[in-house]
């Protein structure tokens, strides 16, 4: 994934989770529903979003990196 310039607001990236959602593993998404009910830093932020967008257009493979980069933020920023 490239680096972006743009802040994503936690409004933002909740938007790009739902829409997503279908997508993710059941665990996973429990898991994110919680973890975006507090707040955390503009960084966090934007690593989630840059990891749910185009999240259903991934090959399974990407997916799996994904949820493992997901999991690895809630476990180290929560």
């Amino acid at each position: 994934m490239g680096t972006c310039n743009l802040n994503h607001s936690k409004q933002d990236v909740r938007l790009k989770f739902h829409a997503q959602q279908a997508f993710l593993p059941t665990t996973l998404t429990q898991a994110l529903n919680l973890f975006l009910e507090k707040d955390h830093p503009q960084e966090t932020l934007n690593e989630l979003f840059h990891l749910l967008k185009k999240y259903d257009l991934s090959s399974k493979e990407e997916q799996e990196s994904r949820n493992q980069n997901m999991n690895k933020i809630m476990l180290e920023r929560e």
